[in-house]
Order: structure tokens, then C-alpha cells, then sequence
């Protein structure tokens, strides 16, 4: 029997991916995400007959509510954390559209508008409260 010897991977320093700015998409990702999402609040809002507006629309109808609700659970694991928020999301743009139907006063712009109009209180009260936390923390000090 033979044994296979594996080489281990270099700890020297050329090898290696260099930290420091401009190694992170994180952020730009971010803005990429909020532009598209804006977009198809923007194509479904002013009723553009443009055929960016059903994928964009349903981009922001899903990430708007899901940014809203992922806020609050920074301390889960992202895994969770984003499959929280999204069945979060599918939850509320299912109850945005069962309360539209029930009053009959379904369109796709209210519909937008409403979910908007959630996702918006849902961050505000995140940053309120974060806010509120750290200035009773500078007071403890």
C-alpha cells in the first residue's frame, strides 16, 4: 500500500490574496442590489412598458421586504438569517396581496407602494431602536 503525501498550502505572504481596499464587493454588490431594486420600483411605479419591469419588480418585492426583516437578525447565522428574511419576504408580499384582493383593490403600483410602505417602517424602527440603544449605552458610561 502506498500512502499519498498532500502538499500543504503555502502560508507565504505572495501566494495569498492581499487585504485592504477595494478586495470587498460586499458593498458594491449592496448598491448593485438597491439600484436594480429601485429601477423596478421605479418601472413598475410609472407603468413602463419597458421588459425590465416584471423581473426588476419582482427583484424589489422580494429584496425590500427581505433587507427590512434580515435588519433586526444580525445575530443568526447568514445561512438562517437569509432564509429567514426571505420566506419573510414571500410573507408579506402574500399578505400585501390577500389584503389588496379582500378590498378589492388590487394593482400592481398599490401593491408596490404598500410593500414599500412596510419595508420603510420596518427599518426605520430598526435604526430608532439602534439608536436608542446607543445612546443608553453612552449614558451607562
Amino acid at each position: 500500500m502506498q500512502t499519498i503525501h498532500v502538499k500543504k498550502a503555502s502560508t507565504d505572504g505572495a501566494e495569498r490574496a492581499r487585504p485592504g481596499p477595494g478586495r470587498d464587493l460586499s458593498p458594491w454588490l449592496a448598491g448593485a442590489a438597491t439600484a436594480v431594486a429601485g429601477l423596478g420600483a421605479l418601472l413598475a411605479l410609472t407603468d413602463s412598458a419597458s421588459p425590465l419591469r416584471g423581473p426588476t419588480a419582482l427583484f424589489f418585492l422580494l429584496a425590500a421586504p427581505a433587507a427590512a426583516i434580515a435588519a433586526p437578525l444580525g445575530g443568526l447565522d447568514p445561512a438562517a438569517r437569509a432564509l429567514v428574511s426571505l420566506a419573510g419576504a414571500v410573507a408579506l408580499d402574500m399578505l400585501v396581496a390577500q389584503g389588496m384582493l379582500a378590498v378589492h383593490r388590487w394593482s400592481v403600483p398599490g401593491g408596490i407602494a404598500a410593500v414599500t410602505v412596510f419595508s420603510a417602517a420596518a427599518l426605520l424602527l430598526v435604526a430608532v431602536r439602534r439608536r436608542r440603544d446607543r445612546a443608553a449605552r453612552r449614558r451607562s458610561r
